[in-house]
Protein backbone atom coordinates (compact mmCIF):
# COMPACT_ATOMS: atom_id res chain seq x y z
CA UNK A 1 0.00 0.00 0.00
CA UNK A 2 1.81 3.24 -0.64
CA UNK A 3 1.81 6.34 1.69
CA UNK A 4 -0.74 7.88 -0.01
CA UNK A 5 -3.31 5.52 0.48
CA UNK A 6 -1.85 5.13 4.06
CA UNK A 7 -2.73 8.82 4.13
CA UNK A 8 -5.91 8.80 2.73
CA UNK A 9 -7.03 5.51 5.15
CA UNK A 10 -5.89 6.99 8.26
CA UNK A 11 -7.64 11.04 6.71
CA UNK A 12 -10.97 8.70 6.89
CA UNK A 13 -10.78 7.05 10.11
CA UNK A 14 -10.12 10.03 11.92
CA UNK A 15 -12.76 11.65 10.09
CA UNK A 16 -15.27 8.73 11.20
CA UNK A 17 -13.90 8.77 14.47
CA UNK A 18 -14.82 12.58 15.15
CA UNK A 19 -18.10 12.12 14.15
CA UNK A 20 -19.02 9.64 16.42
CA UNK A 21 -17.47 11.78 18.82
CA UNK A 22 -19.77 14.79 17.58
CA UNK A 23 -22.93 12.92 16.83
CA UNK A 24 -22.44 11.27 20.77
CA UNK A 25 -21.45 15.03 22.62
CA UNK A 26 -24.61 16.58 20.73
CA UNK A 27 -26.68 13.60 21.96
CA UNK A 28 -25.70 13.29 25.30
CA UNK A 29 -25.83 10.36 27.80
CA UNK A 30 -29.04 8.63 27.82
CA UNK A 31 -30.71 11.59 25.60
CA UNK A 32 -32.69 10.60 22.42
CA UNK A 33 -32.31 12.91 19.41
CA UNK A 34 -33.53 10.92 16.73
CA UNK A 35 -37.44 10.98 15.57
CA UNK A 36 -38.50 8.99 12.54
CA UNK A 37 -41.91 10.28 11.22
CA UNK A 38 -44.35 7.79 9.45
CA UNK A 39 -47.40 9.36 7.67
CA UNK A 40 -50.75 7.27 7.26
CA UNK A 41 -53.51 6.29 4.14
CA UNK A 42 -54.46 8.45 1.71
CA UNK A 43 -51.18 11.16 2.00
CA UNK A 44 -47.60 11.09 1.64
CA UNK A 45 -44.62 12.38 4.11
CA UNK A 46 -45.18 16.14 3.53
CA UNK A 47 -48.03 16.95 5.71
CA UNK A 48 -45.69 16.54 8.36
CA UNK A 49 -43.42 19.75 7.39
CA UNK A 50 -44.74 21.87 10.32
CA UNK A 51 -43.86 19.16 13.18
CA UNK A 52 -40.56 18.51 11.29
CA UNK A 53 -39.54 22.06 11.20
CA UNK A 54 -40.07 22.20 14.97
CA UNK A 55 -38.15 19.12 15.72
CA UNK A 56 -35.36 20.48 13.50
CA UNK A 57 -35.23 23.80 15.13
CA UNK A 58 -35.38 22.05 18.84
CA UNK A 59 -31.90 20.25 17.72
CA UNK A 60 -33.75 16.68 16.55
CA UNK A 61 -32.78 14.31 13.99
CA UNK A 62 -35.91 14.01 11.90
CA UNK A 63 -36.65 11.39 9.31
CA UNK A 64 -39.88 11.45 7.19
CA UNK A 65 -40.94 7.90 6.09
CA UNK A 66 -42.52 7.29 2.27
CA UNK A 67 -44.19 4.74 2.83
CA UNK A 68 -45.77 3.47 -0.54
CA UNK A 69 -49.37 2.39 1.39
CA UNK A 70 -49.22 -0.87 -0.87
CA UNK A 71 -49.09 -3.35 1.79
CA UNK A 72 -48.09 -3.35 5.52
CA UNK A 73 -45.18 -5.54 5.10
CA UNK A 74 -43.78 -3.09 2.33
CA UNK A 75 -44.70 0.05 4.81
CA UNK A 76 -42.85 -1.70 7.89
CA UNK A 77 -39.62 -2.95 5.67
CA UNK A 78 -39.22 1.02 4.74
CA UNK A 79 -39.78 2.36 7.96
CA UNK A 80 -36.89 -0.13 9.32
CA UNK A 81 -34.58 1.37 7.26
CA UNK A 82 -35.43 4.51 8.41
CA UNK A 83 -35.20 3.10 12.11
CA UNK A 84 -31.47 1.81 11.01
CA UNK A 85 -30.16 4.87 9.69
CA UNK A 86 -31.29 7.31 12.25
CA UNK A 87 -28.31 8.11 15.19
CA UNK A 88 -29.10 6.72 18.13
CA UNK A 89 -32.13 5.39 20.10
CA UNK A 90 -35.47 6.76 18.19
CA UNK A 91 -38.89 8.28 18.98
CA UNK A 92 -41.72 6.24 15.96
CA UNK A 93 -44.12 8.24 15.22
CA UNK A 94 -47.25 7.22 13.11
CA UNK A 95 -50.74 8.98 12.12
CA UNK A 96 -53.90 7.04 11.33
CA UNK A 97 -52.83 3.55 9.53
CA UNK A 98 -49.13 4.93 10.41
CA UNK A 99 -50.32 3.37 14.04
CA UNK A 100 -50.11 -0.04 12.34
CA UNK A 101 -46.97 0.18 10.51
CA UNK A 102 -45.08 1.57 13.53
CA UNK A 103 -47.05 -0.74 15.54
CA UNK A 104 -45.19 -4.02 13.54
CA UNK A 105 -41.77 -1.93 13.34
CA UNK A 106 -41.66 -0.61 16.54
CA UNK A 107 -40.66 -3.70 18.18
CA UNK A 108 -36.88 -3.07 16.65
CA UNK A 109 -34.36 -2.90 19.51
CA UNK A 110 -33.22 0.87 18.51
CA UNK A 111 -36.57 2.06 18.94
CA UNK A 112 -37.21 3.94 22.70
CA UNK A 113 -40.77 4.87 22.24
CA UNK A 114 -43.67 5.03 20.27
CA UNK A 115 -46.17 7.55 19.70
CA UNK A 116 -49.56 7.96 18.04
CA UNK A 117 -51.24 10.87 16.54
CA UNK A 118 -54.74 9.78 15.95
CA UNK A 119 -53.81 6.10 14.52
CA UNK A 120 -54.53 3.03 14.63
CA UNK A 121 -53.13 0.90 17.20
CA UNK A 122 -53.99 -2.61 16.60
CA UNK A 123 -53.71 -5.82 18.73
CA UNK A 124 -51.67 -9.00 17.26
CA UNK A 125 -53.90 -10.32 14.67
CA UNK A 126 -55.88 -7.15 14.32
CA UNK A 127 -55.78 -4.90 10.84
CA UNK A 128 -56.81 -1.61 10.03
CA UNK A 129 -59.40 -3.72 8.22
CA UNK A 130 -60.56 -5.46 11.54
CA UNK A 131 -60.89 -2.41 13.42
CA UNK A 132 -62.67 -0.28 11.32
CA UNK A 133 -65.31 -3.18 10.50
CA UNK A 134 -67.89 -2.26 13.22
CA UNK A 135 -68.08 1.41 13.53
CA UNK A 136 -69.99 2.93 17.13
CA UNK A 137 -73.62 3.97 16.27
CA UNK A 138 -73.48 7.49 15.06
CA UNK A 139 -69.82 7.69 14.04
CA UNK A 140 -68.83 9.41 11.11
CA UNK A 141 -68.29 7.27 7.96
CA UNK A 142 -65.36 7.80 6.19
CA UNK A 143 -66.22 9.00 2.31
CA UNK A 144 -64.04 5.71 1.31
CA UNK A 145 -64.79 4.95 -2.55
CA UNK A 146 -65.23 1.48 -3.66
CA UNK A 147 -61.59 0.08 -4.25
CA UNK A 148 -60.44 0.32 -8.09
CA UNK A 149 -57.57 -1.97 -9.03
CA UNK A 150 -57.13 -3.20 -5.18
CA UNK A 151 -56.34 0.68 -4.59
CA UNK A 152 -59.04 3.03 -2.37
CA UNK A 153 -59.60 6.87 -2.73
CA UNK A 154 -61.68 9.38 -0.15
CA UNK A 155 -63.95 11.19 -2.12
CA UNK A 156 -62.02 14.19 -3.37
CA UNK A 157 -65.31 16.42 -2.80
CA UNK A 158 -65.70 15.71 0.98
CA UNK A 159 -61.82 14.81 1.26
CA UNK A 160 -61.29 18.26 3.37
CA UNK A 161 -64.77 17.45 5.27
CA UNK A 162 -63.71 14.12 6.69
CA UNK A 163 -59.89 14.18 6.79
CA UNK A 164 -58.73 18.10 7.04
CA UNK A 165 -61.62 19.91 8.27
CA UNK A 166 -59.03 22.43 10.44
CA UNK A 167 -56.49 22.69 7.94
CA UNK A 168 -56.68 25.80 5.84
CA UNK A 169 -58.78 25.60 2.45
CA UNK A 170 -56.02 25.88 0.35
CA UNK A 171 -53.88 23.60 2.19
CA UNK A 172 -56.88 21.05 2.42
CA UNK A 173 -57.56 21.57 -1.52
CA UNK A 174 -54.10 20.59 -2.09
CA UNK A 175 -54.05 17.82 0.03
CA UNK A 176 -57.62 16.16 -1.78
CA UNK A 177 -55.86 16.88 -5.17
CA UNK A 178 -52.38 15.17 -4.09
CA UNK A 179 -54.35 12.61 -2.77
CA UNK A 180 -52.53 8.63 -2.85
CA UNK A 181 -54.12 5.68 -3.38
CA UNK A 182 -53.93 3.49 -0.35
CA UNK A 183 -53.92 -0.45 -0.97
CA UNK A 184 -56.26 -2.69 0.16
CA UNK A 185 -53.15 -5.40 1.40
CA UNK A 186 -52.22 -2.55 3.66
CA UNK A 187 -55.50 -2.59 5.73
CA UNK A 188 -55.98 -5.85 5.39
CA UNK A 189 -52.07 -6.52 6.68
CA UNK A 190 -52.60 -7.82 10.34
CA UNK A 191 -49.75 -6.84 12.94
CA UNK A 192 -48.26 -9.52 14.44
CA UNK A 193 -46.06 -8.56 18.21
CA UNK A 194 -47.78 -5.22 18.63
CA UNK A 195 -44.33 -2.61 19.74
CA UNK A 196 -46.87 -0.75 22.70
CA UNK A 197 -46.70 -4.43 24.45
CA UNK A 198 -43.18 -4.05 25.03
CA UNK A 199 -42.61 -0.04 24.53
CA UNK A 200 -43.45 3.00 26.18
CA UNK A 201 -45.92 4.37 24.13
CA UNK A 202 -47.53 7.88 23.78
CA UNK A 203 -50.95 8.88 22.04
CA UNK A 204 -52.83 12.24 21.00
CA UNK A 205 -56.63 12.36 20.75
CA UNK A 206 -58.06 14.00 17.57
CA UNK A 207 -61.27 14.62 19.62
CA UNK A 208 -62.83 15.74 16.32
CA UNK A 209 -61.85 13.15 14.21
CA UNK A 210 -64.02 12.15 11.17
CA UNK A 211 -62.13 9.28 10.31
CA UNK A 212 -61.60 7.66 13.27
CA UNK A 213 -63.56 8.47 16.35
CA UNK A 214 -62.27 9.61 19.28
CA UNK A 215 -63.86 7.25 21.27
CA UNK A 216 -62.15 4.34 19.13
CA UNK A 217 -58.63 6.12 19.58
CA UNK A 218 -59.17 6.22 23.84
CA UNK A 219 -60.27 2.61 23.50
CA UNK A 220 -56.95 1.55 21.95
CA UNK A 221 -54.69 4.54 23.72
CA UNK A 222 -56.17 2.71 27.00
CA UNK A 223 -55.34 -0.92 25.91
CA UNK A 224 -51.86 0.18 24.90
CA UNK A 225 -51.29 1.40 28.42
CA UNK A 226 -50.39 4.95 26.97
CA UNK A 227 -49.53 8.38 28.37
CA UNK A 228 -52.69 10.37 26.96
CA UNK A 229 -53.38 13.88 25.43
CA UNK A 230 -56.61 14.87 23.94
CA UNK A 231 -57.10 17.94 21.68
CA UNK A 232 -59.80 19.49 19.31
CA UNK A 233 -58.61 18.58 16.18
CA UNK A 234 -59.35 17.01 12.63
CA UNK A 235 -57.73 13.68 11.78
CA UNK A 236 -55.19 15.63 10.11
CA UNK A 237 -54.04 17.33 13.10
CA UNK A 238 -50.64 16.53 12.45
CA UNK A 239 -51.09 19.49 10.23
CA UNK A 240 -53.10 21.61 11.72
CA UNK A 241 -51.56 21.99 15.18
CA UNK A 242 -47.96 20.98 14.40
CA UNK A 243 -47.17 22.35 18.00
CA UNK A 244 -49.68 20.36 19.65
CA UNK A 245 -48.10 17.52 18.08
CA UNK A 246 -44.14 18.17 18.48
CA UNK A 247 -44.48 19.11 22.02
CA UNK A 248 -46.13 15.10 22.75
CA UNK A 249 -42.93 13.44 20.73
CA UNK A 250 -41.14 15.92 22.58
CA UNK A 251 -41.89 15.36 25.43
CA UNK A 252 -42.15 10.81 24.85
CA UNK A 253 -38.06 11.55 23.91
CA UNK A 254 -37.56 13.24 27.38
CA UNK A 255 -39.77 10.54 28.91
CA UNK A 256 -37.96 8.11 27.34
CA UNK A 257 -34.78 8.71 27.78
CA UNK A 258 -35.43 9.08 31.73
CA UNK A 259 -36.94 5.53 31.69
CA UNK A 260 -33.75 4.03 29.59
CA UNK A 261 -31.51 5.58 32.80
CA UNK A 262 -33.58 3.93 35.63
Amino acid sequence: MSTLQNAVMTMAAGAAMLGVAAEARAAGPGSVKSIVLVHGGFVDGSGWDGVYAILKKDGYDVTIVQNPTTSLADDVAVTKRAIATAPGKVILVGHSYGGAVVSEAGTDPKVAAVVYIAAFAPDAGESVSSLIANPPPGAPVPPILPPVDGFLFLDKAKFAEAFAADVRPDLASFMADSEVPWGVAALDGKVSAPAWKVKPTWYLVATSDKMIPPDAQRFMSKRARSTVVEAKGSHAIYVSQPQVVAKLIETAAADAAKLAQK
